[in-house]
């Protein structure tokens, strides 16, 4: 937790300026719930893959994959349970952890946290993609990200992720 009694959440992916969920980080914004800091790295590498329906996953695998490049935020507690919400924490899509960043020109390194892929799946769904990476989240992932409401009715994102590893 920053000092300021916000938490520092590092994202990497969607919630990112310019992707599909950053409406959430603008809303959080808007009602100051959180606040931008700026670009930062990973200080460890790790790997970041692109899964089913486009998703980003960082996996909790640290000194593999790439030092990845996102954007940290100081978030409040209620904007925090927002993001939970959205990630999917309360049912084992994502689960957050801390994560050390830095940001290039000071090299200044903070402790934050972030959204890695599941412990049941992120390392299998690194082996899957041949265990290469991303070191950040672009504009080709991005056209690949398929919005909630247009994915396949009916079914279990979680059940997507098993089919897609197995």
């Amino acid at each position: 937790m920053a000092a300021s009694g916000r938490f520092l959440i590092f994202t990497y992916g969607t919630l990112k300026q310019g992707y599909a969920n950053h409406y959430l980080m603008q809303d959080l914004i808007s009602s100051d719930d959180a606040v931008l800091l700026g670009t930062r790295l990973t200080h460890h590498p790790y790997p970041m893959v692109v899964g089913p329906y486009g998703i980003p996953y960082l996996i909790n695998l640290p000194e593999q994959g790439h030092r990845v490049r996102g954007e940290l935020y100081a978030v409040s507690k209620p904007g925090l349970a927002r993001l939970d919400e959205l990630e999917g924490i309360a049912i084992g899509h994502y689960e957050r952890l801390p994560v050390q960043v830095y940001e290039e020109k000071s090299g200044a390194l903070v402790e934050a946290e972030a959204y890695f892929a599941h412990r049941s799946f992120g390392e299998k769904m690194w082996e899957k993609k041949g265990r290469v990476g991303l070191a950040e989240y672009g504009e080709t992932e991005g056209e690949e990200y398929v919005r909630k409401q247009n994915r396949p009715p009916g079914t279990s994102f979680l059940d997507d992720i098993r089919s897609f590893v197995n």
